[in-house]
């Protein structure tokens, strides 16, 4: 018997070999059928009838309440930490301002052509701290005891407190004048001998005539006033403008307790860059004018 015999059943049609598997169902396992009334829904909602993206739209929707409530909490934390924050910057400003450095306001053109009416400097509060007051150098001061200045800006104090207090924050930035400061060039230091004038009208210090058309205001003469000769003190400073015909310096307060000197200890720090307005920007040095004096003093 041939094979193709054996495989022939009793009808003469091929028996059905049960090692072979059946034809597969689409969507079912292997061998199986898909029982009537299912349809292939099952694969699309949970066995129980519900969506299965409802659970993830649920989550989604809580994560979006979640952050939303940080966001409002993290607001509300903003503003009630911003008066801190506002305390401290307004501390921190008023220790660097008193102790550091400071803004100025230049208020008359006693200073001129080095600096103009409504210049801003940068005043360094600590530098005289760590060394002595060169000659040369620009400083701002307080008078008061001393100088008598009747063209310094007298600033009337508003009676309103809002516009006090706009007013004191502008002079802490160097917005507006203080009146309470002076601001002029270092000529004599303490125990120095200064006069006016040598044959040619020139300032001397220590024997030393200086020429100053460098920083002079233009066609300016040395002094229109002669003084001295005066011998400054241990603690002196003679200052004056660079605006010599309308600036009232030391020469015009001999007659003011001192002689027209100021007090070493009344000097509040050293003028050294102009910051306002950006045109003018630029480092208030020491003019080579001073040279020699320096180098006769050893």
């Amino acid at each position: 018997m041939t094979n193709d015999d054996r495989d022939l059943g009793s009808d003469g049609f091929p028996e059905e070999n049960p090692g072979r598997p059946g034809p597969k169902e689409h969507g079912s396992a292997p061998g199986s059928r898909v029982p009537d009334g299912h349809t292939g829904a099952r694969g699309v909602s949970g066995g129980d009838g519900t969506d299965p993206a409802e659970p993830e739209e649920r989550a989604e929707e809580t994560v979006s309440k979640s952050d939303s409530a940080a966001k409002k909490k993290g607001s509300g934390s903003f503003w009630k930490e911003l008066p801190i924050l506002i305390v401290v910057a307004l501390v921190l400003a008023f220790v660097i301002r008193t102790f550091v450095m400071q803004a100025f306001y230049i208020p008359s053109t006693s200073m001129e052509n080095t600096l103009l009416v409504g210049d801003r400097v940068l005043v360094n509060k600590v530098v005289y701290e760590m060394r002595d007051i060169e000659r040369g150098e620009v400083v701002v001061f307080d008078g008061e005891g001393s100088w008598d200045d009747p063209n310094s800006v007298n600033v009337s104090e508003p009676a309103n407190p809002v516009a006090r207090g706009f007013q004191w924050v502008q002079q802490q930035l160097g917005m507006a004048p203080t009146g309470k400061e002076y601001i002029k060039r270092v000529i004599g230091l303490p125990g120095d001998t200064v006069e006016c004038c040598d044959e040619q009208n020139r300032i001397v210090v220590n024997g030393v005539p200086l020429d100053e058309d460098e920083y002079l205001y233009p066609g300016s003469v040395e002094s229109h006033t002669e003084f001295g000769p005066i011998e400054l003190g241990d603690d002196q400073l003679w200052l004056m403008g660079d605006h010599r015909s309308i600036s009232y310096d030391s020469r015009m307060n001999q007659n003011n307790p001192g002689g027209g000197a100021v007090p070493v200890d009344h000097v509040v720090g050293r003028a050294f860059v102009i910051i306002w307005p950006f045109g003018q920007m630029g480092g208030l040095g020491v003019p080579p004018a001073f040279d020699e004096v320096e180098a006769a003093a050893g």
